[in-house]
């Protein structure tokens, strides 16, 4: 048995503890706040939204309280808009097993009465810089899972991994209750809506803590665009009114849904930005003790592609594997570098890939995985070549290491649409750029044109 220290009882330094405590070590958990604040007067610290391969080692620890009424997010609903009001491109995925994504209060708060109830050691405490010398004295593995507080700055930026030095987006999130249905799609969707020339917006099935199935909405702003309006918000009421404005002015066809939302509660918001950023996971103590970074501490992702917690869990299942093999020698530098360098190589450098993906201009690769899928429809049993494109597409979310590469090489591109639709890429190619064409001419219809092509009649008898 290792006596191991976790600071940080956000979902991955939660799901750390329990691993380790089921593996048989001595593990205590170190909180700023007790799970009655967490519950009662904490913000949630994001939407948290994870896939199959992080809900797996969940169910595995028996932290799954929710899979019985949490929604069950079964895809994505995807509209790419070049310009202001031009629905491009339109793409249904739908994943083989449902997503969750649950209040992280709610998440915390339970994960935190489990893991004391089962023998785990909880202190309440601010930790600083100064007390991790002591903690790590008397442990043998010191992890800091603090997200984005002070406490991860002791772990410094890896210029060669990380892309970024500055936020790409200003970002805002609200809970709403409403409507949980999505116009249009067959099946519960994660909703993205994304305008090239300003930004993002998605919509995420969520279980809120007191009203159940709800949204968590997180809106991503260039600096300086017509998204970018929520500096210097003082509420969830004026997050929630300010984005339905910006769903009324630049996503009008979600705006009937939207308009009847209503704020979940007066702590439901966040504003703010993330530098996407990769640390060193190694942090010397003055004494001269090493610490390992773990979950956004190692790496801070933007939300957009929704890396964050499942990155984060799979790491934190990655170094419970390592410890096991540890056996009695010394967690030293070099083993918590190694073991970073092992989780990097085989997750966490795709994982950033992807999210940088949706942070840049589409790549032309990725925008002939766009044209191949067109046409999909996300309907039950429907399994077209154009259909598994855009399964893939949305599976990649879940494990970035299967279709990263497809999105930034255009030979990789062109031999995944071949193997995938059966066909050689330059049938898709035609196919979706004719269908892409086609639909273009009809958005750009006179009224009575609009009014026929709506009855479903060819175009050539208008």
């Amino acid at each position: 048995m290792r006596r191991i220290a976790i600071v940080g009882s956000g979902m991955v330094g939660l799901i750390a503890a329990h691993g380790l405590r089921r593996a048989g070590h001595h593990v205590t958990l170190y909180s700023d706040r007790t799970a009655d604040q967490w519950l009662n007067e904490s913000r949630p610290t994001g939407t948290a939204g994870r896939f199959d391969m992080a809900l797996q080692y969940e169910r595995m620890l028996g932290l799954n309280h929710w899979d019985d009424v949490a929604p069950r997010g079964e895809g994505v609903f995807l509209t790419f808009c070049p310009t202001q009001h031009n629905q491009l491109v339109r793409l249904f995925g739908r994943s083989q097993r449902p997503f969750q994504a649950v209040d992280l209060r709610l998440q915390c708060h339970r994960w935190m009465n489990d893991f004391e109830n089962g023998g785990g050691d909880l202190v309440i405490e601010n930790v600083t810089v100064d007390r991790l010398d002591a903690i790590s004295a008397a442990h043998d593995l010191t992890l800091i899972a603090a997200g984005k507080a002070d406490l991860c700055r002791i772990f410094e930026r890896d210029a060669n991994r990380s892309v970024y030095a500055e936020p790409k987006r200003n970002l805002a999130m609200v809970i709403a209750t409403g409507r949980m249905s999505v116009d249009g799609c067959p099946f519960l969707p994660v909703k993205f809506e994304f305008l090239a020339t300003d930004g993002e917006l998605f919509l995420v099935p969520y279980l809120h803590k007191d009203h159940g199935p709800s949204w968590n909405i997180v809106i991503e702003g260039k600096p300086g665009s017509r998204i970018d309006r929520f500096a210097g918000v003082k509420s969830g009421e004026e997050v929630l009114a300010i984005t339905k404005k910006i769903v009324r002015e630049l996503f009008p066809w979600s705006d009937s849904w939207v308009q009847t939302m209503k704020l979940a509660d007066p702590l439901g918001w966040l504003t703010g930005s993330i530098a996407p950023m990769v640390r060193k996971p190694v942090a010397i103590l003055p004494s001269g003790r090493a610490v390992a970074a773990l979950g956004d501490s190692a790496i801070s992702y933007d939300p957009v592609a929704a890396q964050g917690a499942n990155g984060g869990i799979k790491q934190a299942r990655h170094l419970v594997e390592r410890v096991a093999e540890r056996g009695d020698r010394p967690f030293d530098a070099a083993w918590i570098t190694d073991t970073f360098d092992d989780y990097w190589d085989s997750y966490g450098r795709f994982a950033c890939a992807f999210n940088n993906v949706f942070l840049e201009p589409l790549t032309p690769a990725g925008q002939e995985l766009l044209i191949a899928q067109y046409g999909s429809d996300g309907t039950a049993g429907n399994d077209s070549g154009r259909q598994r494109i855009a399964d893939a597409f949305f599976a990649n979310f879940d494990d970035p290491t299967q279709l990263t590469g497809a999105f930034n090489d255009m030979a990789e591109s062109r031999a995944f649409i071949t193997k995938t639709t059966g066909r050689s890429w330059i049938w898709s190619a035609i196919r979706g750029r004719a269908a892409i064409a086609r639909d273009q001419v009809r958005q750009r219809l006179t009224p009575r044109e609009a009014i026929v092509a709506g009855q479903g009649l060819p175009l050539r008898q208008v």
